[in-house]
């Protein structure tokens, strides 16, 4: 570990009362030295605030007077920060000891690494543990859909994921963030998108990076267990709000990030989900049709990032559609001594080819 490294830890936090008190006091108890805490608040109204005001004198705490939304507020936050590495990390999650150690040791290991992410496993909204443990994040992974999706999220933990390896990306729930992936690759000085608001800013932060040649590293040897509110099967028990956001973030995020000849190979699977999807909010949830009128009003401004982004684009098309499977993708950190270049496999471990970094 470079002992010089320096971590800030930013906490957006709104209506989080119940879980932020043992959140900040699993970060006070980090054994990482070199930390600075910042939590940006959302205009909670459910005392939220009074428990922040306990640790003011241990944290940068700022209060905000409207909702600004997770993506504006953790850029608010990141701004604030002078780490050479961010962790963003969600009031609904507790991180062991060594968590952050851990995290800085895997990303030293490769200078290319801009974010790096841990073995999140689930909790329960009262703290309490699954009856067996549960995976809840190991990275991001895509599917030719565009899903994504949280790697062995609800599998039970039975000691797999044991390996550090590359993966897509991070969920912002709780990853490290190198300082100088953070300004590279934001757009008009933004890491995080606010046009998403809520929800998939991290997969697209993750897939930018990837464009623009950075990687994202998994090390088993981070735990830290989440309070997973959002998944693919509740859609139904969510506020609507959160639906409308995630229609509008799936195309705001293909819009930005997908290249032609992703688009070409997996065409069939797009327009297959896409129908689906439109399907689904002319019949069912038309409160989300919102979403394309928000599309429809912004295209311009978000046809300008997209350009912005394919300009400084450093992978080829080949890079980019290894990392697009229906099964999870992770590729080993390359052997020094190895003569030949690395290979990347699937969550089972099995060879696919051969992938050059």
């Amino acid at each position: 570990m470079a002992q010089t490294d320096s971590v800030s830890v930013t906490v957006v936090t709104y209506n989080s009362g119940r879980f932020i008190k043992r959140c900040l006091e699993s970060v006070l108890a980090q054994k990482y030295p070199n930390l600075e805490i910042i939590v940006v608040d959302n205009a909670s109204t459910d005392g939220t605030q009074a428990v922040l005001e306990q640790f003011e004198d241990t944290c940068r705490v700022v209060y905000n007077s409207v909702n600004l939304g997770f993506a504006a507020a953790q850029n608010q936050a990141i701004q604030l920060s002078r780490g050479d590495w961010v962790l963003t990390l969600n009031p609904d999650v507790l991180l062991t000891a060594n968590f952050i150690q851990a995290l800085v040791d895997a990303g030293n290991l490769d200078p290319k690494v801009g974010s790096v992410c841990g073995k999140l496993l689930t909790m329960n909204a009262n703290f309490s543990l699954p009856d067996q443990p549960l995976v809840d994040s190991t990275g991001i992974y895509f599917t030719p859909m565009l899903r994504h999706l949280d790697r062995g999220s609800q599998q039970v933990d039975n000691g797999h994921f044991l390996n550090i390896e590359y993966v897509f990306g991070a969920t912002a729930a709780a990853a490290l963030y190198r300082r100088e992936m953070i300004e590279d690759i934001s757009v008009n000085g933004e890491f995080f998108d606010p046009d998403f608001f809520v929800y998939r800013e991290d997969a697209d932060v993750a897939w930018r990076a990837q464009l623009l040649g950075w990687r994202c590293l998994y090390t088993p040897h981070a735990r830290a267990y989440h309070v997973r509110t959002v998944l693919p099967g509740n859609r139904r028990a969510l506020p609507a709000v959160i639906n409308m956001h995630s229609v509008k973030n799936r195309f705001l995020m293909r819009i930005k990030n997908i290249t032609g000849d992703l688009y070409r190979r997996n065409w069939v699977s797009i327009t297959a989900r896409d129908l689906l999807v439109v399907c689904c909010c002319l019949l069912v949830e038309q409160t989300s049709l919102k979403a394309f009128w928000y599309l429809a009003r912004n295209w311009r401004r978000i046809r300008a990032k997209r350009h912005e982004i394919m300009k400084r684009r450093r992978v080829d098309d080949e890079y980019i559609a290894n990392w697009f499977r229906y099964t999870p993708v992770s590729k080993p950190l390359p052997m020094p001594a190895a003569s030949s270049g690395p290979r990347y496999k699937t969550a089972s471990g099995s060879q696919a080819g051969q992938f050059e970094y």
